[in-house]
């Protein structure tokens, strides 16, 4: 089982609808896959279930099917994680269903991070929660993958979440933002990297057998998004962006020398280059789907159909060529 983790602190740049497209893509594909809320904002949520749905799950007033269900006994020192509530959105995906409230997490994932280094046990299984909940997960229904969407931010809770992974896919956008947030990110996903390592040689005999995360975090590459020239984008600004993004990312994120020819189409570490599907949006919210499935009846009609099929191959193609990167094995 693999777990991908798809994040950049600069927010607005179609990482939730990424994540939501290629968990569809990966069970059309044959995988058994789980889609993570781990943002919450919960929007993957609210892209997968419709608000009846949700209604049910956040009015409990328990939390019970919700990420934050799974976290709480841990969180309030009333117990240990709890398996989590699998909700099945069509055959071979599901959702952890995300919750407002993992925001509560915080204070308590940020308190216990230098604890690890006195060897507190609780401090362990606190940081270690979030994996935990989610192999449990992913072994309660034999999951190939796990997709992970997280919040745009460098706090506790995404560390604890990237701690949790394997991999981590950078989506961007062709803007002086997501260089930005490239800068910021990759020395960040370094540091969390080395301090979580030094924390697991400082494990305590107490927690026996425990298993804990390796906090792996490889960057598997990035994917630009939304790469349509916009109306109101000069197209020499939009080119000068994109020409900027391939040296930035070895730089701050893999740490690489560049050579002057890599551009976007010969850069190894781009996925993809996705449209924004404009047209196709609008009609895949309607209908609670994803835009590569929408048919006719959904008024998928003419010009649309054919973007519809285009979409299907841009996803595939995607979801491949991270597949590869990532070590996932494909039917």
């Amino acid at each position: 089982m693999k777990t991908i983790t798809f994040f950049n602190n600069k927010g607005g740049v179609g990482k939730t609808s990424l994540v939501y497209h290629l968990a569809w893509m990966y069970a059309d594909l044959g995988l058994k896959v789980i889609a993570a809320d781990l943002d919450p904002q919960a929007n993957l949520t609210s892209m997968f279930l419709p608000d009846d749905r949700l209604e049910e799950i956040w009015m409990d007033g328990g939390h019970k099917q919700t990420i934050y269900g799974a976290f709480q006994p841990l969180l309030e020192g009333t117990g240990d994680v709890r398996m989590p509530h699998l909700e099945e959105v069509a055959p071979g995906l599901c959702l952890v269903v995300g919750d407002l409230a993992l925001s509560s997490a915080e204070d308590e994932l940020s308190s216990q991070w230098p604890d690890c280094l006195d060897r507190k046990p609780r401090a362990f299984r606190v940081l270690s929660g979030l994996w935990r909940i989610l192999r449990e997960a992913g072994k309660s229904i034999e999951a190939d993958l796990i997709l992970i969407d997280i919040g745009p931010n460098l706090g506790a809770l995404n560390r604890a979440a990237l701690v949790s992974t394997q991999h981590v896919v950078i989506p961007l956008a062709p803007d002086l933002y997501s260089l930005q947030g490239l800068r910021n990110l990759g020395p960040t996903l370094r540091r969390w990297r080395l301090e979580w390592s030094e924390r697991l040689q400082r494990r305590p005999n107490a927690l026996g057998d425990m298993e804990l995360p390796g906090g792996e975090m490889q960057p598997a590459g990035y994917v630009v998004l939304q790469h349509a020239v916009r109306l109101n984008r000069p197209v020499k600004a939009y080119s000068f962006w994109m020409a900027r993004i391939p040296e930035e990312y070895r730089k701050s994120v893999v740490a690489e020398k560049i050579a002057e020819s890599v551009t976007i189409e010969t850069d190894p570490h781009c996925l993809a280059t996705l449209k924004h599907y404009r047209s196709l949006m609008p009609l895949a919210q309607e209908a609670r789907k994803p835009m590569f499935f929408l048919k006719p009846a959904d008024g998928a009609i003419g010009s649309h159909m054919a973007a519809v099929q285009a979409c299907y191959m841009d996803f595939s193609h995607l979801a491949k060529r991270i597949a590869k990167q990532c070590g996932v094995t494909l039917s």
